[in-house]
């Protein structure tokens, strides 16, 4: 899952990203409200943590903006203490959950978890599950019967990508936007380095599931019987 942190205040921006990272999470930080508005505005994010003071553009404004252009990325508010009308505003614009500074760790992962459960999404500390695959995206591991492998951070999250899309087709574009960020310098042989690495690990554990290559398009991952 890829997080966006929009935090003008530059250590609990790292803090924060070091946390999520230590949780296997891909986060990128920016820390004034327009590069966050661009950022979000990419629709490659699974959950947003956003500041409300910020420079250039506040927090409130940059989701309502969100918003106005059918952007549903979850929001979670962060707020100082006492900010009752800018919650209620940030809430009554969009935003799904809030947390007042300080905070513990525990407490924002547990939010980040209900508010993606509440929007149907799979928290990273649930099994996927398709054909004969079953991903831990939270443990990097991946297991076929009773046979099991850990993947490194990219190839999880390039699985746990053409899981989630299941017999969509994912183009390497979009691989490279969700792993890498949208403005990224990746190219198309990364991806098929990762393709490669994921295909090999496949074949390794005995599964019958295989990602097919879509030629001029993309992948698909097929679940046979």
């Amino acid at each position: 899952m890829r997080i966006l942190i929009v935090e003008d205040e530059l250590h609990l921006a790292e803090a924060l990203t070091q946390i999520l990272q230590k949780h296997h999470y891909t986060v990128d930080a920016v820390h004034d409200g327009q590069t966050g508005l661009d950022h979000a505005m990419s629709g490659i994010y699974d959950l947003v943590l956003l500041d409300i003071m910020l420079p250039q553009l506040n927090g409130i404004e940059l989701l309502r903006q969100l918003r106005a252009e059918g952007i549903a990325t979850p929001v979670i508010l962060l707020t100082a203490k006492g900010e009752l009308p800018d919650r209620v505003a940030g809430l009554d614009h969009g935003a799904d959950d809030y947390l007042a500074k300080p905070f513990a760790s525990e407490e924002l992962l547990a939010r980040m978890r209900a508010v993606m459960r509440r929007r149907g999404e799979v928290v990273p500390e649930d099994a996927l599950r398709l054909g004969d695959l079953s991903l831990h995206p939270s443990l990097l591991k991946l297991t076929v019967g009773d046979r099991e492998m850990k993947l490194n951070l990219k190839e999880s999250g390039l699985l746990e990508l053409l899981m989630t899309r299941k017999q969509s087709v994912t183009s390497k574009e979009q691989i490279i936007e969700k792993l890498w960020g949208f403005d990224s310098e990746a190219e198309y042989n990364n991806v098929e380095v990762y393709v490669s690495f994921l295909r090999k690990k496949l074949t390794f554990l005995g599964s019958k599931t295989r990602i097919q290559t879509i030629r001029g398009v993309g992948y698909v991952l097929e679940a046979n019987p």
